[in-house]
């Protein structure tokens, strides 16, 4: 009997405790500005119509309120607004995947730390997250981007595939920006506004366009393989394949030898970027392991090999026969890309190294009943790709 009496006490000292817990937790909950208190209540909206969101799909659900509720306070760009939680962890993370997810918030700082305040012994803080435009400068760029999109959108017919709509953007922007740094070059407004920016600009806004085309596509940040060089890039998917797509380097012909580069005719986009081999490109670039990215596999839309320009051997005949029918076809550039680096390096060889590039002029010279032409070579040795211009 006394054993039992004295496991009754336990019993009732534990129900007080969690009773005084209970009361404790509601009073703090009361005190709460009525603000947070509405904030807990609304739910949560798990897509949006505009954008993929493909990281808000990544976040726990505790993760996605924060990601909602910092949505609003950008979108309504609230100086300060409160956020239910003061988890500065959790809060920079959400934070990174709201920006990854949308480029048409060019307005806010792309800071690796956030700003919190936070009151002791609460769940919920205020957030700042800072901006970087006047309200007349967001208009003025907001008309920039409505522009360029009207221009990609004259562009796209209805039967085009979403491969078609991709190569748009990505030529599009080739065409349209500079690869240079400046006060704007981590966002879009740099690329529709001030017409150049660096490689988050670019992956930005083929992320703003596609998505506005409907083609799913992803942000993705890294660095370079074995260095701490960062780099922007995306993934879009196309009939359920995941592509790596990489304006950036498709708008840096430095390549070219000599002054070629400099050359107004030679101004060429570089399609080696678009859905370029995986193998291939994760040798050059690591996605950051902060959150996880779609695996790209497929192979099959890749510039060279939907033009027939891709060549698993060495075989000099055959090589001769396909930049005589580029020219053919009335190609000022004719490029073509092997897939082993064995051939890749034979054809190097005698192609660039024995001249035998002069056969192909040649065939140009006599086609169009010239005397003299001036040619150059461009060679990109990590895509074993070569390329020669007239």
């Amino acid at each position: 009997m006394k054993k039992k009496r004295r496991f009754g006490r336990r019993v009732f000292c534990v129900l007080i405790v969690l009773f005084m817990g209970v009361i404790w937790q509601s009073d703090l909950l009361s005190q709460e500005p009525a603000e947070v208190r509405s904030l807990r209540k609304q739910e949560i909206l798990q897509t949006d119509d505009n954008y993929r969101e493909y990281y808000f799909g990544l976040l726990t659900e505790d993760e996605k309120k924060i990601y909602r509720e910092m949505l609003s306070g950008i979108q309504e760009r609230q100086d300060e607004f409160y956020l239910t939680s003061s988890n500065e962890r959790l809060i920079s993370k959400v934070y990174h995947a709201l920006l990854k997810d949308h480029p048409e918030l060019f307005w806010v700082h792309n800071r690796e730390e956030v700003y919190t305040t936070a009151y002791k012994g609460t769940d919920y803080c205020r957030f700042s997250p800072g901006y970087t435009y006047t309200d007349q400068e967001i208009q003025e760029i907001m008309a920039f981007m409505e522009h360029a999109l009207e221009e990609v959108k004259e562009q796209i017919t209805q039967d085009m595939s979403a491969y078609d709509k991709v190569k748009t953007v990505y030529t599009y922007l080739i065409d349209h920006a500079e690869y240079e740094a400046s006060e704007d070059d981590q966002n879009i407004a740099g690329i529709f506004w001030k017409k150049k920016a660096v490689c988050a600009g670019y992956a930005r806004a083929v992320q703003y366009l596609l998505e506005q085309l409907g083609v799913p596509c992803i942000y993705v940040e890294g660095n370079a393989r074995d260095s701490d060089e960062g780099h922007a890039w995306n993934i879009v998917e196309i009939n359920g394949e995941q592509y790596y797509v990489d304006a950036t380097n498709g708008d840096q012909p430095a390549f070219l030898e000599g002054g070629a580069v400099s050359l107004e005719e030679h101004k060429t986009t570089i399609y080696d970027y678009l859905c370029p081999f995986p193998q291939e490109y994760e040798q050059l670039y690591t996605a950051s392991d902060e959150f996880p990215v779609p695996e790209c596999t497929a192979t099959d839309l890749n510039f060279y090999v939907l033009n027939q320009a891709c060549f698993d051997t060495y075989d000099e005949q055959q090589i001769y026969d396909f930049c005589c029918m580029r020219l053919e076809n009335g190609a000022a550039v004719v490029r073509f890309k092997f897939t082993s680096q064995e051939a890749f390096d034979e054809a190097c060889q005698q192609w660039i190294q024995e001249g035998y590039v002069q056969k192909v002029a040649e065939y140009y010279l006599k086609m169009y009943g010239l005397s003299t032409v001036e040619y150059h070579y461009g060679i990109l040795d990590n895509l074993k790709t070569i390329y020669f211009m007239f």
